[in-house]
C-alpha cells in the first residue's frame, strides 16, 4: 500500500538529491572509511523493506529531526540502528550497511522503539531533514540541522503528508515541530527521547495511543 507513492517520492527527493555540504545522503552517499562496498544499496533495501512492512497508511505519523550517526546513517530507517534491523524479536528486517565489526547501536533508537514497538504498525516514523548533518571534518558527528537544510526538504514532507493522510501528527522536538508549522500542518509535539526525555517521551506516546483507542 505505501511502498509505490512514498518510494516514488524517495527516488525523486532523496535517490536524485544533489550533494548538499555538511549533509550525508545516506541513500546516495558512501563513505569507504565506514561504509561497506555497497551500503548504498543495503540502505536503500532496508528503506524499501520499512516501507513494504505496511499493508495500509497507520494513523499515526511521528516527526523526527535528523538521522543520527549511529542510526539511521548506517540503517538507512529513522530513529533505527543496525543492531535492531538484524534482531529477530525486532518488527523490521534489513541488513548493516557499515565496516563495524558488530552491528551500530543508538541510544535514541533504542528508547524510541521501546515505547513504540508495542503499537507497530500503526504509527511511521520520518526525519525533518532525511540526511545526516555532521560537523565540518567530523563525519561520525551530530549537528543541529540549519533553518536551510530543513526548508530543503518541505516539499518532500508536505508530499508524504498527501500520502499519509494520518488522523494524528506527533512533532519529536521542535525543529519538527516548527518545520510542520511552516507547511501548515497542526501537531501535538512531544519530547525527544534523548537527553533525558525518554520518560516524557514514552508517556506522551502512551497517551496519544490511549486516545486512539478510546
Amino acid at each position: 500500500m505505501l511502498l509505490a507513492p512514498l518510494w516514488s517520492l524517495f527516488e525523486r527527493h532523496l535517490f536524485e538529491a544533489p550533494p548538499m555540504p555538511g549533509l550525508f545522503n545516506p541513500y546516495c552517499d558512501h563513505d569507504p572509511r565506514f561504509d561497506q562496498p555497497d551500503a548504498v544499496a543495503l540502505r536503500r533495501d532496508n528503506l524499501r523493506r520499512y516501507l513494504a512492512s505496511y499493508e495500509a497508511p497507520p494513523p499515526v505519523f511521528l516527526l523526527a529531526e535528523a538521522p543520527g550517526p549511529w542510526g539511521c546513517r548506517f540503517s538507512g530507517v529513522p530513529l533505527t540502528s543496525e543492531s535492531q534491523l538484524v534482531d529477530p524479536a525486532f518488527p523490521l528486517t534489513g541488513r548493516p550497511s557499515s565496516l563495524a565489526e558488530e552491528p551500530y547501536q543508538e541510544y535514541s533508537a533504542r528508547i524510541y522503539w521501546r515505547a513504540l514497538q508495542p503499537h507497530f504498525p500503526r504509527f511511521f516514523t520520518w526525519n525533518t531533514v532525511p540526511f545526516h548533518p555532521f560537523k565540518p571534518e567530523k563525519p561520525l558527528s551530530i549537528r543541529t540541522p540549519r533553518q536551510g537544510e530543513v526548508n530543503a526538504f518541505a516539499d518532500l514532507l508536505q508530499a508524504m503528508l498527501a500520502v499519509l493522510a494520518p488522523s494524528c501528527i506527533l512533532a519529536i522536538g521542535r525543529k519538527a515541530e516548527g518545520a510542520l508549522a511552516r507547511i501548515g500542518v497542526e501537531a501535538q509535539y512531544v519530547r525527544h527521547p534523548s537527553q533525558g526525555g525518554a520518560v516524557l517521551f514514552a508517556e506522551g506516546v502512551k497517551a496519544v495511543f490511549a486516545d486512539l483507542d478510546a
